[in-house]
């Protein structure tokens, strides 16, 4: 029962995380329009009916039963469709935009007195304010999470201190799983290694890596050498007899090497039977921004990607084909994520946080980076209108041409809903995958 109750905390605290970076999304866009005095008549955290809203001022706040997304909806979004015409206004949340016409059924939100206070008549600097305010938001909250997980809670890494300790060498491609009385001792046990000491020296060299041991190690197959280890609180010389094993050749990502027939290379090295013991390690402030960009770089990845991998996930849906674990993954797969690890109970409270927190972290830099695709109703699609607008006003002004006016975006709503439909789709595809063939930790 315990259990269960757990695997239900998860779901619930990354659901309230999603819903908070999403309305956190929103404010990006609301707080520059505001400033900037656009009108702006509605704040939305979700979709569908309403659960509950309050108007202040002139806008109306509130949540929808839908949890999967969020807009504001600000006047004038759109230009009038001809010289003259009435402005229209849309919505900064793109799966709103299924459901709304841009040219006629919220014309009416521009009241009079309010011609001057609609989007489209800024400069396209502000418009591009607005815009990305909702991807920014999301990239300072993954900087903020990513900065606790780092830098409070740290991260496992290898340290210096043994974990395991093998008894006996088994033969490679053996199946055997524990030792027998015929079995040669593995060179670590005969040296009386033990888990839980923490390695000091090896052959004279000072060790401040695991990595650093292992490597004096695999050069001296054969040899004698002398390990100083830490052991309750006294040093201890213990001499080691790394021995000679074939071992596979792997590159800087740990894949194996193969030769021009396809074979796998291997080479001779030192072998001790030995394994780390991982440590949690706070990282330093300097750490956060490289984790932020090899997120972005990953995500931009998937996106580059992202036919074939829809693909794939097709294929493990209705195939059974193993699910990448590092492919895309709906709402309902997150949440599975989130209610494996909170109902880990062997694992510490810390590290179970941890892993949330930096799953919440992962999830704000993936909306930031999607949002960024410059295809409307994505705020990159309202970026991109608005720079190219500023480009042909700046190319017609150079060449002493009349000011083209604004770009009239409300002709792109064909490709706005094509590409709503296309991303509904996918929602429906990664949730039918989660549930019949998840991702999943255990």
């Amino acid at each position: 029962m315990e259990t269960v109750l757990l695997y239900v905390l998860g779901i619930l605290i990354i659901l309230v995380g999603l819903a908070l970076s999403i309305g956190l999304h929103e404010i990006g866009h609301l707080i520059p329009a505001k400033k900037f005095g656009v009108k702006v008549g509605q704040y939305m955290i979700g979709f569908g009916p309403t659960i509950w809203s309050r108007k202040y001022g002139e806008t109306q706040y509130g949540v929808k039963a839908i949890p999967l997304g969020g807009y504001i909806s600000m006047a004038g979004m759109f230009p009038p469709a001809k010289k003259g015409g009435k402005p229209r206004t849309a919505s900064t949340g793109f799966f709103d935009t299924l459901v709304q016409d841009a040219r006629t059924s919220s014309a009416d939100t521009v009241k009079p007195g309010d011609e001057d206070r609609v989007f489209y008549k800024l400069p396209v600097g502000k418009r591009v304010v607005i815009m990305l305010g909702g991807p920014v938001m999301n990239l300072l909250i993954g900087i903020g999470l990513y900065a606790i997980v780092l830098c409070v809670f740290g991260i496992p890494q290898p340290s210096t201190t043994i974990g395991s300790v093998s008894e006996c060498v088994i033969p490679a491609g053996s199946s055997q799983t524990e030792c027998t009385d015929t079995d040669d001792p593995a060179p670590g046990f005969a040296a009386g290694l033990q888990p839980g000491d923490r390695i000091v020296s090896v052959a004279g060299t000072p060790i401040d890596n695991w990595n650093d041991a292992t490597a004096i190690i695999r050069e001296s197959a054969d040899e004698q050498i002398e390990i100083v280890v830490e052991r309750d609180g006294a040093e201890q010389t213990l001499q080691l007899t790394p021995l000679l094993s074939e071992q596979p050749v792997r590159d800087a990502n740990g894949t194996i090497q193969t030769d021009a027939a396809g074979n796998p290379q291997t080479h001779e090295v030192g072998f001790v039977g030995i394994g780390y013991a991982v440590e949690i390690v706070q990282q330093p402030v300097t750490a956060v921004l490289p984790r932020v960009g090899d997120n972005i770089v990953a995500v931009g990845k998937i996106i580059i990607t992202l036919p074939q991998r829809l693909w794939q996930v097709g294929e493990a849906a209705f195939g059974g084909a193993e699910r990448d674990p590092n492919g895309p993954i709906g709402v309902v797969g997150i949440g599975r994520l989130a209610g494996e690890i909170t109902s880990l109970q062997d694992a510490p409270v810390a590290s179970r946080a941890a892993d949330l927190i930096g799953m919440l972290a992962s999830l704000n830099i993936a909306l930031f980076v999607f949002n960024l695709i410059p295809l409307m109703p994505l705020d990159g699609g309202h970026v991109a209108g608005a720079l190219w607008e500023g480009l042909r006003r700046r190319v017609a002004k150079l060449f002493k041409r009349p000011d083209p006016g604004p770009v009239d975006t409300a002709r792109l709503v064909p490709i706005t809903l094509a590409v709503s439909a296309v991303l509904g789709v996918m929602t429906l595809l990664l949730v039918y995958a989660d549930i019949v063939n998840p991702i999943s930790f255990l």
